[in-house]
């Protein structure tokens, strides 16, 4: 039987190029994109859509039902940055729509689930430099605490009730096709956009901040794959680590210059510089590497050719 896949919150930064990647592969009927209101054009015209609160258990069931549904992308969050703004809705939107996937699992009105974890699991105390897949954990962000207390759950499910889902722990993550998203990393999109068109950005963070970063293409490729991977070869159920780049503001700007020699940039930093000090400044990820053969193709040279390239 072909897998009839349901995104939540498809018009997202993630949930965008995820839907356009899913129907190239299983086909346009058999991807329903959903989010709460009709954000992304492409995303709502491309294919099957719903409009769907992620916080209405009901909904959610009744498309599965509709739809018979087989896996689930839940890709609806309140990031880093927007989350220190609302905590109580932050904690509410990324915990309980959790809960209902993978009650509807535990019911078996679905066979799988993708959940997206963050390098926000992280905290001050853990190990900055090539953080490994078994550490310590004291995130202190409203986000990173609503993914780790996830990741505890989705293990749960797996163990108590024999649930299959899937998750792995992004950087941030750099994409041309979509806005920011309200993420601490995302300085490095933006950074794009002004070179651009102002020739000139204000960081929000210091010169020499360092986390690590993915080209969305590979974070794509990454939660395919892991996905469409046996559920033999799935060997972690909380999240596994994720890896590609990690380079400073001042590094990439740099190869920004390569591109627009007149490029000028300056350092503001904000309320995110204290939330970026608490993450990793890189990941190692032997394991997705080695469990299901996970490999990124985008170095920083590469992603941002390709970054002005398209925003061009």
């Amino acid at each position: 039987m072909n897998a009839k896949i349901l995104i939540i919150g498809a018009c997202g930064q993630i949930g965008t190029e995820l839907t356009q990647k899913l129907r190239s592969i299983y086909g346009t009927e058999n991807v329903i994109a959903s989010d709460i209101r009709k954000l992304n054009v492409d995303v709502v015209n491309s294919g099957p859509f719903e409009v769907i609160n992620a916080l209405d258990f009901n909904q959610i069931e009744h498309l599965v039902e509709v739809h018979h549904i087989t896996d689930i992308y839940l890709m609806a969050a309140l990031l880093s940055a927007t989350a220190e703004k609302n905590p109580a809705f932050a904690w509410d939107l990324n915990m309980n729509s959790l809960f209902h996937v993978l009650n509807l699992a535990k019911a078996k009105k679905i066979k799988k689930i993708f959940w997206p974890s963050s390098i926000a699991v992280f905290g001050p105390s853990t190990p900055k430099e090539n953080t490994p897949q078994y550490t310590i954990m004291e995130p202190s962000t409203v986000y990173g605490i609503s993914k780790q207390s996830g990741e505890r759950w989705c293990e749960y499910y797996n163990h108590v009730f024999g649930v299959d889902v899937r998750s792995i722990r992004y950087p941030g993550l750099i994409s041309w096709s979509s806005p920011p998203g309200g993420g601490t990393t995302d300085y490095a999109v933006d950074i794009f956009h002004k070179a651009l068109s102002d020739k000139k950005y204000e960081c929000f963070l210091s010169a020499e901040t360092k986390m690590p970063m993915m080209y969305m293409e590979d974070a794509i490729n990454a939660t395919v794959k892991i996905m469409q991977a046996d559920a033999e070869s799935i060997k972690i159920r909380s999240s596994y680590n994720l890896a590609a780049i990690s380079f400073t503001p001042t590094e990439i700007a740099n190869e920004i210059k390569k591109h627009i020699p007149d490029f000028e940039i300056t350092y503001q930093p904000d309320f995110r510089q204290k939330i970026a000090d608490s993450w990793p400044a890189s990941i190692d990820d032997e394991f997705a590497r080695k469990d299901w053969g996970w490999k990124h193709e985008f170095d920083l040279s590469e992603m941002a050719a390709e970054m002005l390239r398209h925003l061009q």
